[in-house]
């Protein structure tokens, strides 16, 4: 059913763009579309307007009442899932630690019998 609500959809979409382009502005109707003048159209002097006016009306809430339909067919099939399914599972923690990486050579390496440095600071002298 899907399916046909789209193609059926598409259709309406198409011959509404179609329409809409064949209509000219004010004054000039599916005649002069054509290449006639205003008294020997399709729908006679002043019916042209009204006629493609109307139908454009009728594909524009056709359109809707579609677009409507197909959200509708689309509130069963979304999934309500939530973004936190694991809150109640603690995280894996590692044990190892990591191993130090190596020092580049331009790098001093600290020795062992420098002494160390005191961090309480010295009182101002007078």
């Amino acid at each position: 059913m899907y399916e046909v609500v789209i193609v059926l959809f598409l259709l309406v979409a198409v011959a509404m763009v179609a329409l809409i382009l064949v209509q000219r502005g004010k004054g000039a109707g599916m005649g002069a579309s054509f290449g006639a003048g205003a008294s020997n159209t399709v729908f006679g002097s002043a019916g042209s307007g009204n006629f493609l006016t109307r139908s454009t009306w009728v594909l524009a809430f056709v359109f809707f009442g579609i677009c409507l339909f197909i959200g509708w067919l689309q509130k069963d099939h979304a999934e309500q899932s939530s973004s936190f399914t694991n809150i109640d599972e603690t995280p894996a923690v590692s044990t190892v630690a990591p191993e130090a990486a190596p020092l580049p050579a331009d790098v001093p390496a600290v020795d062992s019998d420098v002494p160390a440095v005191d961090a309480a600071p010295a009182a101002p002298a007078e």
